[in-house]
């Protein structure tokens, strides 16, 4: 994977001479005129706007609306970052419900703001909710799509984006930790020695599963209802990797009530792709990886304010015990899955 990373190229930079009056001046590089009304979103990455723009017409009011999207500086490469619009572009193409970048007065859906050296986007505003819970039924609807959605994902090769294996999403980050020397002394090599088991334990049966692009942070935070149905939002942490990554992520739990709601998942899902069920034994490998991919990236990022307010017990010892204690249960739950029947 070609200039891939866990953090993109260059320095990160924080966003605090992003003014509301650069902001509007990026959204109207689109060709379209803003009122001068802007909303901030949460996000802790990148900077996420929803402004009003201009119409002549009785255009209804979600209608006037754009969302711009600013990434953060030294995350993703110009060529990450137009990965992701493809995807967006080519599932917006086959009619799946995703809010692909609307194109600048280029051509172009990336545009960078010189002076601030940061890329920034346009997207369409998109009418939706967090689903409170789903039933089966919309479980298997929610599988159908992201059927969907990976068969358009292994359509197209992406040249630049992350791949998901065990040394970008696991030694990369775990050299990212050790490095900051965050973690008190006398947790840092058990924490290190639990994590390489489990890596090893990993490799020979992650390597071997073909990988494609795929949603990467396939989550119900990211999923919402709409006026069209159930559909997918954020792919900024958009991957190379195997499909049962998103299919986990949807249905994260051990309980009885979580497998019957992954059975109704996949039970749609394989009504218009094959999924191999085998790599289900996966999902306590990549939810490892994911714990310390987390803490990886809170640490890179934690001399940022924002970081430092959400979490504040980052770098502790009670943080990194809990950490610790994490990895050795799903060591044990990891040698479980893999261990000859």
């Amino acid at each position: 994977m070609s200039g891939a990373s866990n953090w993109g190229q260059g320095e990160t930079r924080y966003f605090y001479e992003l003014s509301p009056d650069r902001v509007l001046d990026a959204v109207e590089r689109v060709g379209v005129r803003a009122t001068g009304r802007l909303l901030q979103f949460n996000s802790l990455e990148n900077r996420v706007y929803e402004v009003e723009i201009e119409t002549e017409d009785d255009t209804r009011s979600w209608q006037r609306k754009k969302i711009i999207k600013f990434y953060r500086p030294g995350r993703w490469s110009k060529e990450q970052i137009l990965d992701e619009h493809i995807f967006l572009n080519d599932l917006s193409s086959e009619g799946i419900p995703v809010a692909a970048p609307e194109p600048f007065e280029d051509g172009s859906t990336l545009t960078k703001l010189n002076d601030l050296d940061m890329y920034c986007s346009i997207f369409p505003r998109v009418r939706g909710r967090n689903p409170d819970e789903l039933t089966a039924e919309q479980f298997e609807s929610l599988g159908r799509i992201l059927a969907r959605l990976h068969n358009v994902g292994e359509s197209r090769q992406s040249q630049h984006r992350l791949n998901l294996d065990t040394n970008s999403l696991g030694t990369e980050n775990l050299k990212n930790i050790i490095d900051t020397n965050s973690i008190p002394k006398e947790l840092k090599n058990v924490y290190k020695q639990t994590f390489e088991k489990i890596l090893d334990l990993t490799e020979p049966h992650l390597s071997c599963i073909p990988k494609q692009r795929i949603h990467g942070d396939c989550h119900m935070g990211n999923v919402l209802t709409g006026a069209e149905g159930l559909f997918f939002v954020d792919f900024d942490d958009m991957l190379v990797g195997p499909p049962v990554q998103d299919i986990w992520l949807l249905t994260p739990g051990r309980d009885k009530g979580s497998n019957t709601m992954r059975n109704s998942l996949i039970s749609g899902y394989q009504t218009l792709r094959h999924f191999d069920t085998t790599q289900l034994k996966l999902t306590e490998s990549l939810r490892a990886m994911r714990y310390v991919h987390f803490s990886a990236w809170i640490g890179k990022r934690f001399d940022d304010p924002y970081f430092q307010r959400t979490f504040p017990n980052y770098g502790t010892w009670n943080y990194w015990n809990e950490q610790r204690q994490d990895l050795e249960q799903q060591l044990t739950l990891i040698e479980q899955a893999f261990s000859p029947i």
